[in-house]
């Protein structure tokens, strides 16, 4: 077990995305150096605020990483476009930054010497047949289809991290994520609970795809943050599961967002899109186990703290509420 902290060097890919801004917090407030990769094609500089030992880079990490040669002791791959409307309009970028992207930041880190991180997804499990999902579950995953530049992306990044552990001996760790929802969310990204948000707080209808029936697990981004601290340091492999329990049906969390919001907005119905996820929960019986791993903060108030920031920033002309 290594703890990073005061005079570590760590690299964060995707800096500036949902997950990799708050990472990146929590490491500054650990006394680390941060080192934030991003393009800012749809991460946000916003999400960045100015601090004496964070160093940002704007790059593409596809064409490599310009991030000088003193070696860093983590290398934390985050860099991804992760939405639905990603998936229509940026599949090739996903494609590249989860295979040419992932191969860059493998061998950064097998150069230094350094711990990796690799952000999966529980997308890696497709539309599960088993629920809630454990590790030891392959998924079932159209390889074809409309979510598969991302679904089969993140597969060739688990398995070029276990190549890199099996084969060079790298210090490896590989965690996938479940939806994980808080401030500085993108309320364009075609996700659920940022769609709910804008559309109730614009007074629209509240767009859900079928009958609502689908579930999510709702895991609060400082929840997630923990855990990946938690896994960073535990020196364990993986992979392990992230995310939390509190599974709800789609048409739940439009009725949560509409009560919290105050909102009069009604509920409109549309077609289900291609391969959408039928049930979505995380085993974390191995979080649990390796990591000590259990999320605090009830969807409830991760969302009203949500719901907050999209208010503060639509107030602030920090983003336009469609």
């Amino acid at each position: 077990m290594t703890t990073y902290g005061t005079g570590s060097r760590i690299l964060v890919t995707g800096g500036a995305g949902l997950v990799g801004s708050h990472l990146v917090d929590a490491l500054l407030a650990k006394g680390c150096d941060v080192t934030a990769v991003d393009n800012f094609v749809t991460g946000s500089k916003a999400n960045l605020e100015p601090h004496e030992r964070l160093t940002v880079v704007e790059a593409d990490v596809t064409e490599g990483l310009p991030v000088g040669d003193e070696p860093f002791d983590a290398v934390l791959h985050f860099a991804c476009p992760a939405s639905p409307v990603d998936f229509a309009t940026l599949p090739v970028e996903i494609l590249r930054v989860d295979s040419v992207g992932t191969l860059h930041a493998l061998d950064r880190a097998l150069a230094d010497g350094a711990r990796f991180l690799m952000a999966s997804t529980s997308e890696v499990y497709g539309d599960p047949l088993v629920h809630p999902q454990p590790e030891s579950y392959w998924g079932n995953v159209n390889p074809i289809g409309v979510r598969s530049c991302y679904d089969e992306a993140k597969r060739f990044s688990e398995a070029a991290v276990a190549a890199y552990h099996r084969h060079k001996g790298l210090d490896a760790a590989i965690v996938r994520i479940f939806n994980t929802y808080g401030p500085r969310m993108r309320p364009d990204d075609g996700r659920v609970v940022p769609s709910f948000i804008s559309q109730a707080l614009a007074g629209e209808p509240l767009t859900i795809h079928g009958d609502g029936s689908q579930t999510r697990s709702l895991c609060y981004v400082d929840d997630l943050v923990a855990g990946l601290v938690l896994l960073l340091e535990s020196g364990e492999y993986g992979p392990v599961n992230l995310g939390t329990e509190y599974e709800l049906t789609v048409r739940e969390m439009a009725e949560v967002v509409l009560r919290l919001t105050g909102s009069s907005s009604t509920i409109e119905y549309t077609d289900r899109p291609s391969d959408d996820p039928e049930r979505r929960r995380p085993d974390l019986a191995r979080a649990r186990e390796l990591l000590g791993y259990e999320p605090q903060v009830h969807y409830e108030a991760g969302l009203k703290s949500t719901i907050d920031d999209f208010v503060a920033r639509r107030s602030e002309g920090g983003i336009a509420v469609a």
